[in-house]
């Protein structure tokens, strides 16, 4: 029989373990493709104390167990020595028809690992403590929650997709942002009903805004994200039944300029009522743009356009919005907040929400893709509002 293997300090080593002269072992074991692959460490077990000036890591039985444990479970244990930033890329290349949004979002997510540390790490050895320090460089970079929290939904789908793949046991992205750092942005909120009185009796009177006064009207009675106004044509407001035909959005991208986009997910292609306010400003805007033919694409006769001719984007709403509230709060004791298209999003929202509209009716008109985003994110009913509605309950 011959002798079995021992290590320098007399300890049998098991198939497959070895010893090299400088004190290091090693591991030989075939992976699931019957692929040779070594494991080091400078510790059999983990009780041994690992040498000075070497890097503290498990033992080797340690990674013995864990990587024969994946082999058991049929996990790639090759396929988990891809780095993070060569993960992203594959997940990222079998995506198709993504929109242009879309697309520079991956361009971004992929430009953030390829200047982190995290993008050259092997995906096998990034834990949930990695991924959170992740999230802690980006936010001593300067960048806002929200956009560290899109970072880390885009990054905890590809892990995911590896985990499905069996490259790897466990998503270490799958942990709330919250728990690592406070949400300091701006919470949504909304108009009160005496801001958005005094923002269109303002428009509809000052010599300057008063020709944005209509689409005030418009978007404070519809609840349209400003890409959908943007994009609205002629042939997308039926007079005879009162309704806007939603079903496509107008973007302006500083490399490609004006292009047409299907809605932010299926549930944006809808028809919105109109209320009489509504109906009456798209009568003025139809009388100020009948003889206009700017086209994009397919699409002709926009409704809203600049003193150029050109269709008015989201920018251009933004910038009016800014300069109105700070004319109005010039002149006015009580100030209007920030407000932006979104906001006026939003206030619709909460005025339907406050009135009693049937959620899952809220949840069409304003193009949801869930109930949850309706219910959670949109509507604030305030102390009075449930006061009224309890007295109306108890009448």
């Amino acid at each position: 029989m011959s002798e079995k293997r021992r290590d320098n300090k007399g300890r049998i080593l098991r198939i497959g373990e070895s010893q090299r002269k400088d004190g290091r072992y090693a591991y030989k074991y075939n992976d699931a493709n019957g692929k040779t692959r070594f494991l080091y460490a400078w510790k059999l077990v983990s009780t041994d104390k690992t040498p000075d000036g070497k890097r503290e890591s498990a033992s080797l039985r340690e990674k013995e167990k864990a990587v024969n444990r994946d082999i058991e479970d049929g996990i790639n244990t090759a396929g988990g020595k891809i780095t993070v930033t060569q993960l992203y890329e594959n997940h990222i290349a079998v995506k198709r028809n993504l929109k242009l949004r879309t697309r520079r979002v991956h361009e971004y997510t992929l430009s953030i690992l390829r200047d982190d540390p995290l993008g050259a790490a092997s995906i096998d050895r990034v834990k949930q403590s990695d991924a959170k320090q992740f999230a802690v460089r980006m936010s001593e970079r300067g960048l806002a929650y929200s956009s560290i929290k899109l970072l880390k939904r885009n990054l905890s789908s590809a892990f995911a997709a590896a985990v499905e793949d069996d490259r790897i046991r466990k998503n270490p992205f799958n942990f709330d942002l919250s728990t690592v750092m406070t949400d300091t942005g701006t919470s949504k909120s909304a108009l009160t009903c005496e801001q958005e009185k005094a923002l269109l009796s303002f428009a509809k009177n000052d010599v300057t805004y008063k020709k944005y006064y209509d689409d005030l009207v418009i978007l404070l009675g519809t609840g349209l994200r400003i890409s959908e106004l943007c994009g609205l044509t002629s042939a997308d407001v039926d007079f005879d039944k009162a309704v806007i035909n939603v079903d496509h959005q107008l973007i302006a991208d500083n490399k490609v300029g004006y292009y047409i986009e299907t809605p932010k997910t299926k549930h944006g292609v809808r028809q919105v009522p109109m209320s009489g306010g509504v109906y009456g400003s798209f009568l003025r805007v139809f009388e100020q743009t009948r003889d206009t033919d700017t086209r994009v694409g397919e699409y002709t006769h926009f409704l809203f356009l600049t003193d150029k001719g050109k269709p008015r984007v989201g920018k251009n709403y933004d910038s009016m919005l800014d300069k109105l509230t700070s004319k109005y709060n010039k002149m006015h004791v009580e100030k209007l907040p920030h407000i932006t298209p979104h906001m006026l999003r939003h206030t619709f929202c909460t005025r339907m929400a406050e009135s009693g509209m049937n959620p899952k009716a809220l949840q069409y008109i304003m193009g949801h893709s869930s109930i949850t985003m309706t219910m959670n994110y949109y509507t604030h009913i305030t102390y009075d509002s449930a006061k009224a509605e309890m007295e109306r309950i108890n009448a």
